[in-house]
């Protein structure tokens, strides 16, 4: 069974620290939101032909996102704009973000990273990565002299 992953340099430690009842979330949401604005949250599948990954990004346009690939990393990112405010409005709350975001998964060597495509609808990128052709065991007969 071939698995995705999120690409994450600090997840071992995380983990490490977490066992011992710390953890380093909070840096590195600190390291990350001085980098980037936000992070959409991203859905990984696996279907018997194909990976799927679905990345939540409302008001992003498709056609704005950068899709690309290297070494065996798929790297996600764009930009939710932020409307014009208007002067004199009262917030009460806000919670949408906003500005430039990344996400990059760890492709398994099962991936065809040649044949990725990707569309946008209704606020959700869905990339679709289909699995390269397994080469079947075969039988070889040991000919006699």
């Amino acid at each position: 069974m071939s698995y995705m992953n999120l690409y994450e340099p600090w997840g071992l430690l995380n983990q490490v620290l977490k066992n011992k009842g710390q953890s380093f979330h909070n840096v590195e949401e600190e390291r990350s939101a001085s980098m980037y604005n936000w992070i959409p949250a991203a859905d990984i599948r696996e279907e018997p032909h194909q990976f799927v990954i679905e990345v939540d990004i409302p008001g992003v346009e498709p056609g704005e996102i950068e899709i690309s690939m290297k070494a065996g990393i798929l790297t996600v990112q764009g930009e939710r704009k932020q409307e014009k405010q208007v002067d004199g409005e009262n917030y009460q709350r806000v919670e949408r973000f906003y500005g430039t975001f990344h996400r990059q998964f760890s492709l398994p060597d099962t991936a065809d990273s040649e044949q990725i495509s990707a569309v946008g609808k209704q606020g959700v990128l869905q990339i679709n990565i289909p699995k390269k052709a397994v080469a079947q065991p075969r039988r070889i007969k040991v000919n006699v002299y």
